[in-house]
């Protein structure tokens, strides 16, 4: 937990149906630098304030969601730790050869309980385009569209929540920051591996290996109010917001890019330490925890994921 294990959110490789407008969103509309197209026409991104080659790839598909969400680890050693750590909890690895992706080292890869594939690896490229290290301006180039500083975490649905919460404490260090119960169950948590009130988040859904958002973080909640500006100048379609999360305390919009994907931008959240409590939603308040002002779900936000 003592950013020595998972350091953090590291890449998320996303389907698209369209790559034109997906990067007209992603580039344009939420502010990500485009960083070069592979040989094998997936696109890669990154956050203005992010220092590693990339965080986000679009791969053009005949079905929306998620392929893969991957955590960098501390180093070499590390990720072979962690392989040992898996193969003895009776979880199936498989190896990624460096130069898959360009700029990143091997990754070691494994499907959880909920269906999900997550990989880990030690090794990515600094950005040309990362934040500057002398005499460091704010940032290299004045932010775009909604300036996302970052790739920030993922909400997954899919069974087996309980089984997965245990994987990432019990393996890979995760803390449970926050929990749900959703009634006969289901059940939801929010795991850190850092001093963030969640890197990934996890729902219960009969459904294997959906996704539900991936979110990017802005710096203050002025910012998160620009970019509802930005999603009603370009009729970008909202789910929700701006509102303010119970669960982490965030402020928040969702919205969806062009192919169905849905997205968040988040500002704020508590700061997590290890000793802290998990904090416990019931049945009752799960409205007020989700969206804190509206005190209750619409029906989208349950129903709608790719």
């Amino acid at each position: 937990m003592a950013m020595n294990g998972v350091l953090r959110p590291g890449f998320i490789q996303i389907r698209v149906l369209d790559m034109d407008e997906a990067i007209v969103h992603y580039r344009d509309r939420l502010g990500l630098h485009e960083v070069g197209t592979g040989s094998d026409g997936r696109v890669y991104l990154k956050g203005w304030d992010e220092f590693d080659r990339h965080s986000v790839i679009l791969r053009e598909a005949d079905e929306a969601g998620m392929d893969v969400m991957a955590f960098k680890v501390l180093d070499d050693a590390t990720l072979n730790e962690f392989t040992a750590k898996l193969e003895a909890y009776n979880v199936s690895v498989d190896h990624v050869e460096a130069g898959e992706q360009p700029g990143i080292g091997r990754r070691v890869g494994f499907e959880i309980p909920s269906g999900h594939r997550i990989e880990l690896y030690a090794q990515m490229d600094r950005s040309d385009f990362g934040p500057e290290v002398v005499n460091p301006n704010v940032w290299q180039a004045e932010p775009r569209g909604m300036g996302c500083t970052r790739f920030d975490h993922a909400l997954l649905y899919g069974p087996n929540i309980a089984a997965v919460s245990d994987l990432f404490c019990d393996v890979l260090g995760f803390r449970v920051a926050e929990q749900a119960d959703l009634g006969p169950g289901g059940i939801a948590v929010w795991l850190t591996c850092s001093n963030k009130a969640h890197d990934i988040a996890f729902v219960t859904n009969p459904d294997p290996g959906r996704f539900h958002h991936a979110a990017f973080y802005l710096e203050t909640v002025n910012d998160v109010t620009h970019a509802g500006d930005i999603m009603s100048y370009y009729d970008i379609t909202i789910d929700v917001g701006p509102t303010r999360h119970g669960i982490t305390r965030g402020q928040t919009i969702y919205f969806f890019d062009p192919c169905g994907n849905r997205n968040e931008v988040f500002a704020g959240g508590y700061t997590y330490y290890p000793d802290n409590p998990t904090r416990t939603w019931t049945p009752d308040q799960i409205g007020k925890g989700i969206f804190y002002y509206e005190r209750e779900l619409n029906d989208a936000f349950l129903s709608v994921y790719t």
